[in-house]
């Protein structure tokens, strides 16, 4: 069954409706074996991260509820990015710089046993286990727009369960205003961390409405299976209307604060990435336009340019949540 609704003319279906990936995954067409210059090393690399994606599937979730998403607009029917596309272009610089590298490395990753701690301003410090987390709400697979700030989008069925549902349960104290979010940092199992590119461990951050709002998913799966390990296993965060690295991968702490979290890309170039990082297209990155943007999967370099959505398409159901605040200065 799909439902219509009245914000942007999304049309969001029952999760329990959503298409099986079997039926959506199909192929791309053969690359161009003759194509010369940079334009065949870059299609070189895509018909590597192909092959890669080929022996890198992870098992299936051991639950997946099918319980319908209670968001308008959250589920935005579009054609899905292919698994093998999504799972093996990715930014984990924990593992690599390079797109391709977190598919070649990440395997390393060691996600069990996985414990999350919660801590700050909040009436219930604990620490979870993978399985308490998994056990705290029932998931939903949701099929949401990413944007990468490099001019390229995805879309991907995630698996997961509002991030509001942790944060109730935690129960945060009247003085806490954001959450911060600290991601594993181990340099035996992730060989980049202690390169100078970033400061680690790689922290983000919401304002505490943010991270309230029903679209912001606390994630353990993508596709109907377990997270990929480049992909952010065991748990990550999804929030589809900022850009990609606001989502932070393999997260081992959630750190309730009263002040606004030094993020990673914030202090490595404060200049290029501000704390909200919401997708505007009204706004430049100092070194490229966010205008437009090019999906994942559809030809590659020579796929057609899009215009690129306010808030990715969801300004709807996020919009009020920056009302009055001058968006060119709070990027």
């Amino acid at each position: 069954m799909l439902i219509r609704t009245r914000d942007n003319g999304f049309i969001h279906p029952v999760s329990s409706e959503i298409t099986p990936r079997s039926a959506y995954a199909g192929r791309r067409e053969m690359m161009k074996l003759l194509a010369g210059g940079a334009a065949g090393a870059a299609l070189a690399g895509w018909a590597s991260r192909e092959a890669l994606a080929q022996t890198q599937r992870p098992g299936k979730l051991a639950a997946l509820a099918g319980g319908k998403s209670s968001v308008a607009g959250a589920v935005v029917m579009e054609k899905v990015t292919d698994y093998k596309d999504a799972s093996t272009y990715n930014n984990f610089y924990e593992f690599g710089t390079d797109k391709a590298d977190p598919a070649k490395n990440a395997h390393t990753l060691k996600t069990s046993p996985w414990t999350v701690e919660v801590d700050g301003l909040v009436k219930k410090p604990a620490r979870y286990t993978l399985e308490d987390l998994l056990k705290l709400s029932a998931q939903e697979e949701r099929i949401y727009r990413m944007r990468c700030v490099e001019g390229w989008s995805m879309v991907i069925p995630w698996v997961g369960y509002s991030m509001s549902e942790l944060i109730k349960k935690v129960e945060p104290l009247g003085n806490a205003k954001y959450v911060e979010f600290i991601t594993q940092a181990d340099p035996r199992t992730m060989p980049f961390v202690g390169s100078r590119v970033l400061d680690w461990p790689y922290v983000e951050g919401l304002r505490l409405d943010e991270a309230m709002h029903p679209l912001t998913l606390l994630t353990f799966g993508m596709y109907g299976e377990v997270l990929p390990n480049q992909n952010g296993a065991p748990v990550r965060l999804v929030v589809p209307w900022k850009y990609g690295f606001k989502n932070g991968k393999s997260i081992v702490k959630i750190r309730f604060t009263d002040k606004e979290p030094r993020t990673a890309w914030n202090k490595a170039a404060p200049q290029e990435y501000g704390f909200y990082s919401n997708v505007n297209p009204n706004v430049d990155h100092p070194r490229w336009s966010q205008a437009s943007e090019r999906r994942i999967g559809e030809d590659g370099l020579f796929a057609k340019k899009r215009k690129t959505l306010m808030f990715n398409g969801y300004e709807a159901q996020v919009g009020q949540l920056y009302a009055g605040m001058d968006l060119k200065k709070n990027y």
